[in-house]
């Protein structure tokens, strides 16, 4: 299995989140959204110019910006 960025997931693409490295404000809304390690996720599409990205987390959708995908880490 593959440690990647969010970010670089592809479309369809499911795994398993490793770790958010954000901190601060950031980080504590990350994780209130449910984007915690051991949380499955699904990259269901994305913007036309690929920004945000829209996710499948725990049954339901949630979308977040390029630069705050870039803060988690998804083993694929």
């Amino acid at each position: 299995m593959a440690i990647i960025n969010l970010r670089q997931m592809a479309i369809n693409q499911s795994g398993t989140i490793i770790s958010v490295k954000a901190t601060g404000e950031l980080g504590r809304r990350i994780r209130e959204m449910g984007l915690v390690p051991g949380t499955s996720i699904t990259v269901q599409q994305r913007a036309p110019l690929n920004d945000p990205v829209a996710l499948r987390v725990m049954g339901g959708t949630l979308t977040l910006r390029n630069n705050e995908a870039d803060f988690i880490e998804v083993e694929i």
